[in-house]
């Protein structure tokens, strides 16, 4: 029974990182050597997600009975967890384009949005640009027109200038 109350805080930190979590995508980190999984962890922490290796069976019960319970049918094997509480695309992002530079780093699936996806799925919603850059396009299309009308405002009155 002691053994049981140990293991209850891990199961609880973990419950208590996907709660609320924008996303979160399980990976198999074998393979990786020490500088590479250093090199992952930074980039990952820069870009403001969580990143933890758990024991599968911490991950099932932690899970167990909330919207990441699909994610029980991919922990198999060594199981890392990146979890992203603000962008719902942003471990999907930074993790895909790690695994890009790193074949042994393999994405197994994740919950974005509250939406299961598998690793082509994953692969997908990594190819979505941030929040802040469709933001920015948006604002640049709505922009565009005003800025084209100004332009030609601008022309004709230089020519009606030149008439005078």
């Amino acid at each position: 029974m002691a053994k049981i109350e140990e293991k209850r805080p891990i199961v609880q930190e973990i419950a208590d990182t996907l709660n609320g979590s924008a996303s979160a995508i399980l990976v198999d980190h074998r393979g990786l050597t020490v500088a590479e999984d250093t090199e992952l962890r930074k980039t990952l922490r820069d870009a403001g997600i969580q990143y933890k290796v758990y024991k599968n069976t911490f991950i099932r019960f932690a899970i167990q009975d909330t919207v990441n319970e699909p994610l029980g049918q991919l922990l198999e094997g060594p199981s890392a967890l990146a979890v992203s509480k603000d962008d719902a695309t942003a471990a999907a992002r930074e993790i895909a384009k790690f695994a890009k530079g790193h074949a042994k780093l393999e994405i197994k699936g994740g919950i974005v949005e509250g939406t299961y996806y598998d690793a082509e799925g994953v692969k997908a919603v990594a190819s979505i640009p941030s929040r802040e850059v469709l933001i920015g396009r948006l604002l640049g299309s709505m922009n565009s027109p005003i800025a084209n009308l100004a332009r030609v405002l601008d022309q004709i009155a230089k020519k009606d200038e030149e008439v005078a």
